[in-house]
């Protein structure tokens, strides 16, 4: 809306849900003065950019109660994050449950007096006078003009303009409560927060994310705009806990981490493995019919290839040290050759880049599909380590396209339909994506505006023609190319980031790499990136907690047990249970010596799809009964009936909980 006249926001917009607004495209306090040549939008605080205005406010509720409560404790950053906020302090002893308690009373009270959040610019010189006994603040205020750029979300503080500290009014007084270094915007007043917010853990952090700086005591919270949101968003965290992969990894015997092999580094169980081989299996023969080539390179590589892949320069940290190999000693312990380094790959895209190398290509060998299910190393900090979806040793289902700058849209289309029809193999159906571009801050990038500006589009008409949910992102791309990334919504809502499409002109440039074209001379191919799950390991963990265990029958380590109502019936049971193994059903007879109530019990926490029960009326009939993992149950099934049933619903990949998910 434009302005008809010198005001504010509070002017502008009466209705209360309105906490800010956006000025010529710029976020800002309702308190700012705009003009009738601005063009001036509200920012409603269930928005985007309302809820990160609500959490950041609330983050600096807490700064202020806890130096209230602790006036030694010197402040770090506190920005919103997803869901919430966190704030980091430096104080002499870690925060305790009481402190929590503490905490979280003295913000309630802070809240209620209605506080008004008052911006002030300030030069350098003044700021470091004001903040002169809080030390990290001062560092940010020497980063200004860099932190905009930062990654650990100084950006909330200082940026590349001016310096502005938000000073906490209160009402009755006009006495400044407290103060922060901060860029804002903030809600009007601290009453506007409600009571839809929650402390939620602590936790240790460095300082700006660097091992070299200070632990800090970083404090997590969540804030909503009503006391029902924030209900709801603790109600998808206690089912998200239920469904933690490592809880259920070891109720179900899938996995672990022996300390005896170090940290981030998995072993499969049998019953894991099972789930796992049926996944590779399965992306393995969809591959194959979409025209893919399986691989297979080592784990391992001298020092050259990475340096030429340029890995050992970006990347180094996330490496693993190097082992120095092929040194040669005389009978002295004189060195007579020197020893080479090896490191262990991070990524397998160099190697497969030297598989296409091996010969002279033609553009007749084009579009070129590798794939390789290709285990990688990854230096990770210790305390980044979580479960399965973050480790140091995980495998890549990787695959790297070698095409011709004419097959770049097509190849990119066929490439993010198999990647969308095989994860609804495995039964997810809610997607979107992420197309990430150049900004225009030419140094960041290589390459031509026309390759930019062809690719771009090339994937771009790629993502629009899916008919899926684009949002564009300006200034993500990799410095060589730009990509877009599929997401998925798990069964609670979840957003994942699963597969990506990466164009790549730059390594094929590095590694010189070359086809003779139709026209008989040399041309250079362009390089696509594709990992359809991330890693097997996270994407089975994302599994995991989307199906709580529960797995369809295809994927389920057992699909069968039968269970017999007494030692006599166990011959006939077993012929059935032979019969399904036969046909190549995972089925078990439990001849345990427990009661068959027992029995029942302990296979449907296993999350066992079928359990098959018989006693004296099914032998006698010829039939079977089955059980569900729901408790529901399908008696008096003739066992050809039942064997088709368990068939059928393995070859549809069927989703099987209850007896009406089987026969309706």
């Amino acid at each position: 809306m434009g302005v008809d006249q010198v005001t504010d926001g509070f002017e502008l917009f009466t209705d209360r849900s309105v906490v800010a607004m956006r000025v010529n495209g710029e976020l800002k306090d309702l308190a700012t003065t705009v003009t009738e040549t601005d063009v001036v939008e509200p920012v409603t605080i269930d928005s985007p950019d309302g809820l990160n205005i609500l959490r950041h406010s609330t983050a600096h509720v807490l700064a202020q109660a806890v130096q209230n409560v602790n006036p030694e404790a010197k402040l770090g950053i506190g920005p919103p994050v997803t869901d919430g906020f966190y704030y980091d302090f430096d104080v002499a002893e870690a925060f305790s449950t009481d402190d929590l308690k503490a905490l979280d009373k003295e913000m309630s009270r802070i809240v209620r007096a209605g506080q008004r959040f008052v911006r002030r610019v300030v030069s350098d010189e003044e700021a470091r006078a004001e903040l002169a006994n809080e030390p990290y603040k001062l560092e940010l205020i020497g980063l200004k003009g860099s932190a905009s750029t930062g990654d650990d979300n100084e950006n909330v503080e200082v940026g590349g303009g001016e310096l502005t500290i938000y000073d906490n009014v209160d009402p009755k007084t006009g006495e400044v409560a407290w103060k922060d270094l901060c860029r804002g915007p903030h809600l009007p007043n601290t009453r506007m927060i409600g009571n839809g917010w929650a402390l939620m853990r602590v936790a240790g952090a460095y300082w700006r994310g660097s091992e070299k700086n200070p632990q800090l005591q970083r404090i997590y919270g969540t804030a909503w705009p009503t006391k029902d949101e924030l209900r709801a968003y603790q109600h998808r965290l206690e089912e998200a806990a239920k469904r933690d992969h490592r809880k259920l990894g070891k109720e179900l015997d899938l996995f672990s981490f022996p300390d005896e092999i170090g940290s981030g580094l998995s072993v499969w169980h049998p019953k894991g493995g099972i789930i796992r081989g049926e996944m590779e299996q399965h992306a393995r023969r969809r591959h194959i019919e979409g025209g893919y080539t399986y691989v297979y390179t080592p784990h391992i590589s001298k020092e050259d290839l990475f340096l030429q892949s340029n890995h050992l320069v970006t990347y180094r940290e996330g490496m693993f040290p190097p082992i120095v190999m092929d040194e040669e000693r005389d009978a002295e312990g004189n060195v007579t050759k020197q020893g080479q380094d090896y490191y262990l790959k991070p990524m397998n895209c160099p190697m497969h880049i030297l598989i296409y190398k091996e010969r002279a290509r033609s553009y007749r060998d084009l579009p070129m599909r590798l794939a390789e299910n290709g285990t990688v190393y990854r230096n990770e900090l210790s305390g980044a380590l979580h479960g399965l979806t973050r480790v140091r040793g995980f495998t890549q289902d990787d695959s790297h396209l070698f095409v011709t700058p004419e097959q770049l849209e097509a190849e990119a289309t066929r490439v993010l339909e198999f990647v969308i029809s095989m994860l609804r193999d495995f039964g997810l159906e809610d997607f979107e994506l992420e197309l990430s571009m150049r900004d225009d801050e030419k140094s960041k990038w290589i390459g031509s505006d026309e390759f930019w500006e062809y690719s771009t589009n090339a994937l771009r008409n790629v993502a629009v023609a899916s008919g899926l949910k684009l949002t564009e992102v300006p200034g993500e791309a990799a410095f060589y190319g730009p990509k877009i990334d599929l997401k998925t919504r798990d069964a609670i809502g979840r957003t994942w980031q699963l597969s990506t499409v990466q164009v790549d002109p730059n390594l094929p440039e590095r590694f010189e790499l070359e086809y003779t074209g139709s026209d008989g001379e040399k041309h250079r191919p362009i390089m696509i990136h594709r990992a359809l799950f991330g890693s097997i390991e996270r994407f089975f963990a994302i599994l995991l907690e989307h199906y709580a265990g529960v797995f369809p029958v295809w994927l389920a380590p057992v699909q069968v047990v039968g269970i017999p109502v007494a030692d006599e019936f166990a011959p006939y049971l077993g012929d059935i249970v032979e019969r399904l193994r036969v046909a190549g059903v995972r089925a078990e007879l439990d001849t345990s010596d427990d009661r068959m109530q027992k029995k029942i019990r302990t296979h449907t926490t296993q999350k066992i799809p079928f359990q098959l029960i018989a006693g004296e009326n099914d032998r006698s009939a010829g039939t079977v009964s089955f059980r569900f993992r729901d408790g529901t149950q399908e008696n008096g099934v003739a066992v050809d009936e039942a064997i088709e049933h368990v068939l059928a619903s393995i070859r549809d990949h069927r989703q099987v909980t209850s007896r009406d998910d089987l026969f309706g």
